[in-house]
């Protein structure tokens, strides 16, 4: 496996939007539904909402590549350097400066494979490199793989906060680490 790393352009746009799509309902908790799910990515995970993502100057995406593959976009992060506009996370936090790190995302045969760690690992030195003393990150209540993960990297829980997919209201963990 040759997996690299690299900051990701707008010309990844497409492979990620179909890389969301087949990763974020991995995220979801129990009983959201289909409807739901894909209403949620249509509106925040397509190539055209990807496209202006890769373009807004506060955010940074990361992908982990494998260009033998045959789906050669393994994983992605995304960070967003922009005070939170979330009261109950910025309750939480230490600093308005905190990065947020979006989304944490990998194929599921890459899971445990060390393509999360290595993604990860470009992720914090990016927010190290940006000078924010800590990254913060929401997490679903009841998704201990991806909690586990999160501790594995010196995240922990700090608080909680609410996201809405379709009309129910889900809780998450908001999780802080030191960027240092």
């Amino acid at each position: 496996m040759g997996v690299t790393i690299r900051q990701a352009t707008t010309a990844d746009a497409a492979a990620l939007s179909e890389l969301a799509a087949a990763t974020f309902p991995l995220a979801c908790p129990p009983g959201s539904t289909e409807a739901d799910i894909a209403a949620f990515i249509a509106e925040h995970l397509s190539a055209g909402a990807f496209s202006g993502y890769l373009v807004d100057p506060a955010r940074a995406v990361f992908v982990a590549e494998d260009a033998g593959a045959p789906q050669p976009l393994l994983a992605y992060t995304m960070l967003v350097d922009a005070p939170t506009k979330d009261p109950d996370v910025a309750a939480v936090l230490g600093t308005p400066a905190a990065i947020e790190l979006s989304k944490c995302y990998a194929r599921p045969d890459c899971h445990g494979r060390g393509v999360s760690t290595m993604l990860m690992d470009a992720s914090l030195q990016w927010a190290l490199g940006k000078g924010a003393p800590e990254v913060w990150l929401g997490v679903n209540d009841e998704n201990l793989r991806a909690r586990s993960f999160y501790e594995k990297h010196g995240f922990s829980v700090a608080g909680t906060k609410s996201f809405t997919l379709g009309n129910r209201v889900e809780h998450d963990y908001v999780m802080v680490r030191p960027s240092s």
